[in-house]
């Protein structure tokens, strides 16, 4: 049974750092690419950040890029999201998720396989 389990989420001030983890288990994840999403209250799931199977491409949404940084262990089955410089705006349920090599190509959540249930991360002072 494939499980996506995040971890590192909680209340941080305007311009800390707080660094998210997600375990993958179930299956080998070397030949996926896996991706964070975030989902604010009232407001549809988005893309923020995605690595390539391969490990060595990274792409990022233009609200996070530069603050965030995507990394990967273990062949993909774990999974980082390094979170710098936060802002209110970046409040939201974080997802993990995994989807099949070429998912790393697009934003959208219907690219995704498999999901985690996700994190919370509350910016605020």
């Amino acid at each position: 049974q494939v499980q996506l389990v995040e971890s590192g989420g909680g209340l941080v001030q305007p311009g800390g750092s707080l660094r998210l983890s997600c375990a993958a288990s179930g299956r080998s994840f070397g030949s996926y690419a896996m991706a964070w999403f975030r989902q604010a209250p009232g407001k549809e799931r988005e893309f923020v950040a995605a690595i390539h199977s391969s490990g060595d491409r990274l792409r990022y949404a233009n609200s996070v890029n530069g603050r965030f940084t995507i990394s990967s262990a273990n062949a993909r089955n774990t999974v980082f999201l390094q979170m710098n410089s936060l802002k209110p705006e970046d409040t939201a349920v974080y997802y993990c998720a995994a989807g099949a090599t070429g998912s790393y190509y697009y934003t959208s959540v219907r690219r995704y396989d498999y999901w985690g249930q996700g994190t919370q991360v509350t910016v605020s002072s």
